[in-house]
C-alpha cells in the first residue's frame, strides 16, 4: 500500500495565516493546561509562527523550559524561584516577580516577534489575588490584533470567561498522584 503524502501536505502560502489573534483560557483543576498551550505552540511552529511563554508562579525547571534552548521558535521565561510560589504566603519578592512578569508579557506581545503569547498560571495568580483581575483585563485590552493570547490557571472569573474567545476547562477524573501517591515525573508532569 502506498500513501499519497501530497494529501497530507498543506501547500497554502504563509499569507493565508491568521491575521487576527484570539484570547484562549485553559482553566480547571485538572492536568493539561500548560500542555495544551504547548501543543498549540507546536502546531503554530509548523507554519513558522513563534511562541513566547511566561510562566507565573513557576520557577522549577520544567521540561518546556529546558526544551526552549533547543527549539528556536519557542521562548520560555519563568517568573519565580526554583519552587512554586505559595499562594497563602507570598513574599514581597514573589509579588515583584509577578509584576515584572506582567511587564515582560506586555513587552513580548508588543515587540512583534511572537505570534502566540502564553501567560502560564497567570489565572492562578489572579485567583489567589496575587494579580488583580483589572491587571489581567488590561493585559487583554493591550493585546495586539495579530497576537494569539493563551492564559492558563485553575479558574477564571465570569468577566474573564466572557471576554475570552475560547474557554476550555480541564477536569481531573483520576490522577496517579492522588490515587497512588506518585509524585510528578520528569518529562511527563514537569
Amino acid at each position: 500500500m502506498t500513501v499519497d503524502m501530497d494529501r497530507y501536505h498543506d501547500s497554502s502560502p504563509l499569507s493565508e495565516l491568521p491575521d487576527k489573534g484570539y484570547v484562549h483560557l485553559y482553566i480547571g483543576m485538572g492536568k493539561g493546561k500548560t500542555t495544551a498551550a504547548l501543543g498549540l505552540s507546536l502546531r503554530a511552529a509548523g507554519y513558522g509562527l513563534k511562541t513566547y511563554i511566561g510562566q507565573f508562579m513557576k520557577g522549577i525547571r520544567y521540561g518546556e523550559f529546558l526544551a526552549s534552548d533547543m527549539l528556536p521558535w519557542l521562548t520560555v521565561e519563568r517568573y519565580g524561584e526554583d519552587t512554586m510560589v505559595h499562594p497563602d504566603a507570598p513574599r514581597e519578592e514573589d509579588m515583584q516577580r509577578l509584576r515584572d512578569g506582567v511587564e515582560k508579557l506586555l513587552a513580548a506581545m508588543a515587540c512583534g516577534d511572537y505570534d502566540l503569547v502564553v501567560a502560564d498560571e497567570l489565572l492562578t495568580a489572579c485567583a489567589f489575588s496575587m494579580i488583580s483581575e483589572k491587571e489581567v483585563l488590561d493585559l487583554l485590552d493591550k493585546k495586539p490584533d495579530k497576537v494569539e493570547l493563551i492564559l492558563t490557571g485553575m479558574s477564571a472569573s465570569q468577566i474573564l470567561v466572557d471576554k475570552a474567545d475560547v474557554v476550555t476547562r480541564m477536569e481531573e477524573v483520576r490522577h496517579y498522584y492522588r490515587n497512588q501517591g506518585i509524585l510528578s515525573r520528569k518529562g511527563i508532569d514537569r
